[in-house]
């Protein structure tokens, strides 16, 4: 079978770059699973948002890390899914919009206190840094459902 369409250099950019963001998400699950938040917060941008519910988050990469604090001492052990990543690029592909699905496994080191499940969105703005690659801007947690999960209040994935 032959084909009678070309890639063009944009999309063949476009897919370089989407491989590149990509990286970036399966990182920041590596990390957050391993309990590596100084590498963590290294893949967001100095004035950082991030929001895990309507009452939890953080401005700034600094206040960013402090909300990491207790990753090591709060989960036994945690396992982040990432998966249909969806990458929409600026004209100058400088910046992109990214959604992405999570599925969220949590082992709470308080005794008796049983697993947490996560089931939702990532919706997150990149932004291409020169110097570091693609690094998130603002990175929201939006829920479809939880079970025994930690943060009480979530943000919905607005379904219609």
């Amino acid at each position: 079978m032959t084909t009678t369409s070309e890639v063009s250099t944009r999309e063949l950019a476009e897919l370089v770059e989407q491989r590149k963001i990509e990286r970036v998400l399966y990182d920041y699950a590596y990390f957050l699973d391993m309990n590596l938040p100084d590498q963590l917060v290294r893949l967001f941008t100095e004035d950082c948002y991030v929001a895990y519910g309507p009452d939890f988050g953080a401005t700034g990469r600094d206040a960013y890390r402090e909300t990491l604090d207790g990753i090591g001492t709060f989960f036994a052990a945690t396992s982040h899914h990432v998966s249909n990543v969806v990458v929409t690029f600026s004209d100058d592909m400088t910046s992109a919009s990214v959604r992405s699905v999570l599925y969220a496994w949590h082992r709470y080191t308080k005794e008796g206190k049983a697993d947490g499940y996560f089931f939702g969105q990532y919706h997150d703005n990149f932004v291409r840094d020169g110097e570091h690659g693609w690094r998130f801007a603002r990175r929201e947690l939006r829920a479809s459902g939880v079970v025994d999960f930690h943060v009480k209040k979530q943000i919905p994935i607005g379904r219609a």
